[in-house]
């Protein structure tokens, strides 16, 4: 006996339905508005839903305001369903300047929005996967808050992480999944499966679907909708937010759907599509909706109103977004960085009675007093909670003091504790973060400069990026190629970041403090030479600890050194620009040559301190920089050849310049190490030769 087909449609409210109708049959007037006119809107690169619609209505029936949501670029249904009109997408289309996401600064289909009554929705960058971590990290920040009483678990708040299936091959999708079921995060992948990368058909991309592939992650909850169909998507989505809100764990959302348009507006449909094009068009969820409502009592000339209405309703709304005023082109570099509060030196540096600390334990009591004062921050990487307390020790005992929900290891991915801290943020957690060694950062790169970094210049200030990342750096004595290496150039050719470098104990806790209140990423590299004060010459690094009010603003360079007064009138002085174990080497250098050598601890690199080194430049007319990377393109290199274009006329001699030779990788034998890294005598060399030029 045949079973009766069930009647689904009538578990959906028929205004949801009609709704539903009304703006699938917006998203496709979109699209061919955008078509029709692709000499003006083929300018902009876009993607548009067409075939996606059901799948993106449905899950925008089930986000509240207090959901956290990360889009991918075909998301425009998603953001329609949410109730944003056609004209303010075309104003993003078109990049103009009341581009409510990013004022004509990003892509169409790339939004940031914190609006009242629409869930939040931090930027991200153009979502091939990438974005899985940052959503992750939302997911992250809620769980966290919730388990510390800041946030009220009944809530039920989420986070809505949407992708396309063939950038769930991404091993950074693999890390948020990874995460996900570990800690037990509320948050919904939806992946949205048209078979199609670019070009690329999903059998050549992969060797499973995203269905198949989550089953390897055990506690990840799977289900699969017909995302062509919006009741099976909408009920779907419902069970899918049931889950992550009440039970309070991960869910992935496989649905697939067909692609009616083209991949993006560069990339036209007719170049490669073929009979797949057709083939897809039998399964448009426009008219399979259309049916339905037939079916349900609607009559075809109800149906084609709309279908009048939604294009004079859309055609009106290009017109006047195309219109719309440009971007005023003296606005290009506002939002770089979001406004520090810390912007002058606070606390008691020298307190009366205290005893000298070193620059480890320095920086573990400043993140203890962070920890103490923010119930928000929490403290994680590789190695820093449970017994060991990092492999320095720069976080001992903090876990057990603070317990395994603030601070806590993660496996080996510098990528996800580097972009995490972006979804951090944006729900109002404040993350410490380390890498343990700078050799291994590298796979964290790609988070920090397109999610980091770009996400308050391109939101126009929404999402400025709470994110303290703390990274050991430098050669101690035979660390070897990967746990000696220097990446502070790299790091500064990476904008909207901020790059802090202490040479002491108290600047150390210092600028911990103001890294931390800053409201922009920065990046503290913390000299494994300099933690504990055994490489010899580096005593200096021990000062006395300051108090726990204790905060030095960034971008705040300190003459370490003063030459003497007699020195400088006879023109026998030079100043020398340095930072880290830098420092040490100049001072070592300068008892050599008594009276001759003003140091210029920069202690941050960005932002950087002009006025102090062009103070003491023009003082002395000779400067030596000095650093410990491979100086070749180096920012050594970058400082130098600005000081000699900019000081030129007071200059009594060239810029010298002196860093490690010009190798891939620190050798592992010590005696190899020194003859490759600067030291004492190297930089005694280099001050004599410019003193007597």
């Amino acid at each position: 006996m045949e079973s009766t087909p069930v009647d689904f449609s009538v578990k959906v409210d028929q205004k949801i339905l009609v709704n539903a109708y009304r703006l699938m049959l917006t998203a496709k007037t979109m699209a061919d508005v955008y078509e029709e006119n692709k000499a003006i809107c083929s300018k902009y690169v876009h993607s548009t839903s067409r075939g996606h619609e059901a799948i993106q209505l449905a899950t925008a029936c089930h986000l509240t305001p207090r959901d956290f949501l990360s889009v991918y670029y075909r998301d425009e249904s998603i953001l329609l369903g949410l109730g944003m009109q056609p004209y303010e997408l075309m104003l993003q289309l078109m990049a103009k300047r009341d581009d409510p996401f990013s004022g004509g600064r990003t892509y169409y289909g790339h939004p940031s929005l914190r609006r009242e009554g629409f869930p939040v929705i931090p930027h991200q960058s153009s979502a091939t996967g990438m974005q899985a971590i940052p959503a992750t990290g939302m997911a992250h920040a809620i769980s966290y808050l919730e388990s510390q009483g800041l946030e009220d678990v009944e809530e039920g708040r989420v986070a809505l992480c949407s992708l396309g299936d063939g950038s769930v091959t991404e091993g950074e999708v693999a890390e948020a999944f990874q995460m996900a079921v570990l800690k037990k995060l509320p948050i919904i992948y939806l992946v949205q499966d048209n078979d199609w990368g670019i070009s690329a058909t999903g059998s050549e991309m992969r060797a499973m679907d995203a269905y198949e592939y989550a089953a390897g992650f055990k506690g990840m909850e799977r289900l699969r909708v017909d995302g062509a169909d919006f009741v099976d998507s909408f009920l779907g989505m419902e069970e899918a937010f049931r889950i992550a809100r009440t039970e309070r764990r991960p869910v992935l959302v496989h649905a697939k759907c067909p692609l009616l348009g083209h991949h993006t507006s560069g990339v036209r449909r007719e170049w490669y599509r073929g009979d797949n094009l057709s083939q897809h068009s039998l399964l448009d969820p426009l008219p399979k909706l259309g049916n339905l409502l037939l079916e349900l009592g609607m009559t075809e000339g109800e149906l084609e109103q709309l279908v009048q209405e939604v294009q004079e309703d859309v055609q009106a709304q290009y017109e006047q977004a195309l219109a719309a005023e440009n971007p005023d082109p003296a606005t290009f570099n506002l939002h770089e960085f979001a406004p520090t509060p810390v912007t002058e030196e606070k606390g008691n540096r020298n307190p009366y009675g205290a005893e000298k600390t070193t620059m480890v334990d320095a920086a573990l009591h400043a993140v203890d007093d962070i920890l103490k004062q923010y119930p928000e921050a929490l403290f994680y990487g590789q190695d820093v909670g449970g017994e060991l307390g990092g492999v320095f020790r720069e976080a001992a005992l903090l876990a057990k003091k603070y317990g395994d929900n603030r601070v806590f290891n993660t496996p080996i991915q510098e990528a996800y504790i580097v972009g995490s801290t972006a979804g951090m943020s944006a729900v109002g957690a404040k993350p410490i973060v380390e890498i343990q060694f700078a050799d291994y950062i590298w796979p964290g790169i790609n988070q920090l400069v397109e999610e980091l970094s770009k996400s308050c210049y391109l939101s126009m200030g929404k999402f400025p990026i709470q994110s303290l990342i703390r990274v050991p750096i430098g050669a101690y004595g035979g660390g070897g190629p990967y746990h000696s290496g220097s990446i502070e150039s790299t790091l500064l050719n990476i904008r909207g970041i901020k790059v802090v470098f202490p040479s002491n104990a108290a600047d150390m806790k210092g600028l911990m403090k103001a890294a931390f209140l800053d409201p922009n990423p920065v990046v503290m590299l913390e000299h494994k030479g300099l933690y504990w004060s055994k490489v010899p010459g580096t005593e200096d690094a021990k000062t006395i600890e300051p108090d726990a009010d204790y905060i030095l603003p960034l971008g705040k360079a300190n003459v370490v050194q003063q030459a003497h007064e007699d020195e400088l009138r006879n023109g026998n002085s030079v100043t020398v620009i340095t930072y880290g174990m830098g420092v040490y080497w100049a001072k070592a250098a300068s008892k050599q040559l008594p009276g001759s050598v003003e140091i210029v601890d920069l202690r941050t690199l960005n932002p950087l301190d002009w006025e102090t080194v062009i103070a003491s430049v023009y003082r002395h007319g000779k400067v030596l920089v000095l650093t410990e990377e491979p100086l070749m393109n180096s920012f050594a290199e970058s400082l130098a050849g600005r000081i000699s274009k900019e000081c030129f006329q007071k200059l009594d001699a060239p810029v010298f310049t002196l860093g490690a030779e010009n190798l891939p990788a620190i050798p592992l034998n010590v005696e190899l190490e020194k003859m490759m890294l600067p030291n004492a005598d190297k930089v005694l060399a280099a001050l004599t030769e410019l003193l007597e030029y």
